[in-house]
């Protein structure tokens, strides 16, 4: 996979770069790390140049980002709760009153969510799925998923683009970040799936 992404870049340029985001983050498994880290070490040896790069980084996410937003806005909260009482919620041990606390939260934290989330691996595509179910504005999605977005953006861009011909050391230390993160939400959905459970149990 690196080596098509890393074809792309060099062949299409800024349009391969907003090409490769916007599947990036509509499709979480392709790596975004690799993308803009390479991109970064292109702006030092061609006619790419640093901003173009977050630029371009930035339309392609926001381009997915809105094809999930109404991926979410179509699954509307009424199906989501008849999937959870039937066998998907028995597979993935899933409770409603667990999945409505979730949205409501996210109904009242959802703008930092959204801008959080976008340094996030994995949540950093999947957040707009919530924001549509929960039928998040469209105009301070976009600008919390801008917002939060150029930030991951810029510091890939400018680390490939400092790392030089050696970018692809970055993409490993990336990769460790993913997986440490990817723990940490295992563990952090497991808490609150047992403090809320407590919870009700003590009402």
């Amino acid at each position: 996979m690196e080596q098509m992404i890393v074809h792309l870049v060099e062949q299409f340029g800024y349009a391969g770069i907003i090409l490769l985001i916007a599947l990036e983050n509509i499709f979480p498994p392709i790596p975004s790390e690799v993308i803009l880290t390479f991109a970064g070490f292109l702006t030092t040896c061609t006619a790419l140049r640093v901003w173009g790069v977050i630029l371009a980084a930035t339309i392609g996410s926001c381009i997915g980002a809105i094809v999930l937003y109404f991926a979410g806005h179509l699954l509307k909260r009424e199906r989501l709760m008849k999937m959870i009482d039937g066998k998907v919620g028995r597979l993935l041990h899933f409770k409603r009153e667990d999945v409505e606390l979730t949205l409501d939260w996210f109904g009242k934290k959802g703008r930092k969510a959204v801008f959080f989330c976008r340094c996030i691996p994995i949540l950093r595509s999947l957040i707009s799925i919530p924001a549509g179910m929960s039928g998040m504005a469209m105009g301070p999605f976009m600008a919390m998923t801008a917002a939060g977005t150029l930030v991951w953006n810029i510091l890939l861009v400018y680390l490939g683009a400092f790392a030089g011909a050696s970018w692809d050391i970055v993409t490993k230390y990336m990769d460790t970040y993913k997986n440490w993160t990817i723990l940490a939400l295992a563990a952090a959905i497991a808490g609150c799936i047992v403090f809320f459970r407590r919870k009700k149990k003590k009402k």
